[in-house]
């Protein structure tokens, strides 16, 4: 599907300049941005712009569950490498391991389809990075086309260069899920792409109010674009939607901010002296008391009468304001600072959920994961594929690993 909008790439890199300028109340002017209450300690996840030795680290391990004893592995030799597995738990799971059925194809729309799995990989600066994405077992049995999108992309070159990596998911059961997950993807890449330099100047001079306020318009836009495109095709807006979270990583080896935002269920976790770390941001909430149109209605009419009963009337929609929409996921945005020998884990639903849920599947990656070299492409892709029971959704995985 060809991409809504157009305009030059000069207009849309002075848009882009355009959300820092716009900011309002979440950035403010550029001193309020680089404040005390802008900069915050590394061990939090967080950057700051005099960078101090790194604070003891504060952020709970997630909770072990008790193993089940059946699911006990054998004892390895000292020394010997962690041994690949196929799948964890107790029970086996349902469907077939590998690929049994393709999706439909359209001999006119060859370029909708999607493969089974992507894979890449790249090294840049302190980090060396691991992406891939999988169909999951339901959709591999189903005969359904992979619903989660990945895009890596480097923009600019050398030191300046800035690394982007995006996943999307699209609405489960939705016609064209695909579509709009890959679509989300691209035109977030397009404006990465348009501005990279000066989002690449902001990481380094660890700018985090202009960076979040900036990201959550254009992470807007783009989820606006496809429900413009869902009122395009007469789609509900949620019917043609997608989940979207986005990695930034500076090319620069002094610079080891890492910056995460997007809107959807998901996973960021950090692994670190072999322990797993849920450091999921929280939702943006909304601050301060009522005003006017948000929160409580006001306690008194404009001539001053005050306002003493309900009758419970339903007011009717006024012809001059627009029909609300439907709800919206909140901005999650996160930068921290990466310490030697951590490795970010950034992935869907479809890997998340099971790796919350399930702590054969965490021991096990945790060992995979924590030696001194980070694995190959086809290693890295066969982790992310070991199966849990009950767990059969497409799995998109992004790993940084820190030298």
């Amino acid at each position: 599907m060809s991409e809504q909008g157009g305009g030059s790439a000069g207009h849309e890199d002075d848009w882009w300049g355009q959300l820092y300028d716009d900011a309002g109340d979440d950035t403010g002017s550029a001193a309020a941005a680089d404040s005390l209450d802008d900069r915050f300690d590394s061990a939090a996840g967080t950057v700051n712009e005099r960078p101090t030795a790194p604070a003891a680290e504060a952020t709970p391990t997630l909770a072990d569950v008790p193993a089940d004893p059946r699911a006990q592995r054998p004892v390895r030799p000292a020394g010997a490498p962690p041994v690949p597995r196929g799948h964890v738990g107790s029970r086996l799971p349902t469907y077939d391991a590998e690929p049994t059925a393709l999706p439909a194809a359209d001999p006119h729309e060859l370029d909708d389809l999607v493969p089974d799995t992507v894979l890449d990989g790249a090294r840049y600066g302190a980090c060396t990075l691991r992406a891939a994405s999988v169909r999951g077992d339901s959709a591999r049995h189903r005969g359904e086309p992979r619903r989660d999108a990945l895009l890596t992309a480097r923009f600019g070159s050398g030191d300046r260069a800035l690394v982007l990596v995006a996943v999307a998911t699209g609405v489960r059961a939705a016609p064209g899920a695909h579509r709009a997950a890959a679509e989300a993807c691209r035109w977030m890449g397009k404006a990465v792409g348009l501005s990279h330099s000066r989002l690449a100047e902001d990481i380094r001079a660890a700018r985090r109010g202009e960076l979040k306020s900036g990201l959550h318009r254009l992470t807007d836009r783009t989820l606006g674009r496809l429900r413009a495109g869902a009122a395009e095709q007469g789609l509900a807006p949620e019917a043609y939607g997608a989940t979207l979270r986005c990695l930034l990583l500076p090319a620069d080896p002094e610079c080891r901010t890492r910056v995460f935002f997007g809107v959807g269920a998901g996973g960021l976790f950090r692994l670190r002296d072999g322990a797993w770390q849920d450091i999921e941001p929280e939702a943006a909430e909304a601050r301060g008391g009522a005003v006017m149109g948000f929160g409580s209605p006001p306690s008194e009419t404009p001539e001053g009468d005050r306002l003493t009963m309900d009758l419970g009337i339903p007011t009717p929609p006024s012809p001059y304001e627009p029909a609300p929409g439907p709800p919206r996921e909140p901005f999650r945005f996160r930068t921290s600072v990466a310490r030697e020998g951590d490795t970010l884990l950034l992935c869907s639903a479809g890997l998340a959920d099971p790796l919350r849920g399930e702590r054969e599947l965490r021991s096990h990656l945790a060992e995979r994961w924590s030696r001194p070299e980070p694995p190959g492409l086809a290693a890295f892709l066969a982790d992310t594929q070991v199966r849990v029971k009950g767990y059969a959704d497409d799995r998109t995985a992004v790993a940084v690993w820190e030298a």
